[in-house]
Order: C-alpha cells, then sequence, then structure tokens
C-alpha cells in the first residue's frame, strides 16, 4: 500500500460535479445550468405540492361540500354487553370506573366514554362514565346499578 493508491471507502464521497456559476470560462458561467428566464431559473424555486404545470390542480377541480365541526367531541363507545361479559369473567365486581377502563384497556387516558345500550345486563353494577345513551342509562338502573356521569 501506498500513498497514490489511498481512495476513500465506496459511497464515503459523492462527486461534486462541475462547479455552476464561476464565469464563463467554466462552461456552466451566466445562467449556471438554468436556462433562461422562468420560476425553475429564480432563486428560491420549489413547486407546491400538486402542481400540475398550470392546470388547474386537482384539490381545486374537485367540488367541495359538507361541513366538519371544529368543536366535535369523540367519545368511546361502550355496549352493556361488554360491561356484562367483564362481569361474567370477573374482571369487575361491583363498579367500573374510568382507572378500571383503561387498566382493562377498554379506552386511553384522554378518551371520553358514552355507555350504549347494545345487548342486556343482568347484574347490578355502578358505572363512571361521561355519557350514557337513554337506553344504557334504563338498563343500568332496571337492573339495580348506578350510573355516575364524570
Amino acid at each position: 500500500m501506498s500513498l497514490e493508491n489511498l481512495t476513500p471507502a465506496a459511497g464515503s464521497t459523492k462527486n461534486a460535479g462541475k462547479r455552476l456559476g464561476r464565469g464563463q470560462a467554466s462552461g456552466k458561467g451566466g445562467t449556471a445550468a438554468r436556462g433562461h428566464k422562468g420560476a425553475k431559473s429564480r432563486s428560491g424555486y420549489s413547486k407546491k405540492i400538486g402542481f400540475e404545470g398550470g392546470q388547474m390542480p386537482l384539490q381545486r377541480r374537485v367540488p367541495k361540500f359538507g361541513f366538519k365541526n371544529i368543536n366535535r367531541k369523540e367519545y368511546k363507545a361502550l355496549n352493556l354487553d361488554t360491561l356484562q361479559e367483564l362481569l361474567a369473567d370477573k374482571k369487575i365486581k361491583k363498579e367500573l370506573d374510568f382507572e378500571t377502563m383503561i387498566e382493562l384497556r377498554l379506552v386511553h387516558k384522554n378518551d371520553l366514554v358514552k355507555v350504549l345500550g347494545r345487548g342486556k345486563l343482568e347484574s347490578p353494577i355502578k358505572v363512571f362514565a361521561h355519557k350514557f345513551s337513554a337506553t344504557a342509562k334504563a338498563a343500568i338502573e332496571a337492573a339495580g346499578g348506578e350510573t355516575v356521569i364524570l
């Protein structure tokens, strides 16, 4: 091994190519290989996402309709049949509070919970949630349970 056959590791260097905008004699002076005029020749040019060469872009051609409420609250649904299953599996006894729901991985800590009325409830249970549907509330109270709004 000698100095004349030392080379950098493969892929560690990139070929810089010809330096642009360094005078006419370099062959890449003047316009610096950008051509004449137009957006691409200017500094700071960046093509917008969805740009279609001046044709009306798709997101502007497609009609807009509807309404999206920015104040919408998203609730995690929890049905009565799920509660009955938890009681049958002896995962809960007499009450189901928010901390227990998180432990049982029914909800996440920042979720809002709404109990819905699908299924039947045989055992009395005290349920803590942010909202209850009318049928769920009636079914829980009919079974001898209690509903507590958080």
